[in-house]
């Protein structure tokens, strides 16, 4: 009998991970300061009052949660 070998923890690759926003508006909710997002994202904009708040990826970030922090506001175009 051959058993096919099950890919554990250490060798699949993660299709997201936590995250946490740090900075940025003290307005913006505290369960959208937590997400789960792809592992190999930059940046994350999160819709907020009318515009976006852009949250940027650290180069020393490698921990989980990994912590995004605010960088800017943008507009939503009409």
């Amino acid at each position: 009998m051959t058993v096919s070998p099950q890919p554990d923890d250490t060798t699949t690759p993660r299709t997201t991970v936590l995250i946490a926003l740090e900075g940025g508006p003290a307005s913006l909710p505290p369960e959208l300061r937590r997400q789960q997002i792809s592992p190999d994202a930059p940046k994350v904009k999160v819709p907020h009052n009318g515009g976006y708040e852009h949250f940027e990826r650290p180069d020393d970030g490698d921990g989980e949660p990994l912590v995004f922090r605010w960088a800017y506001r943008s507009r939503i175009a009409e």
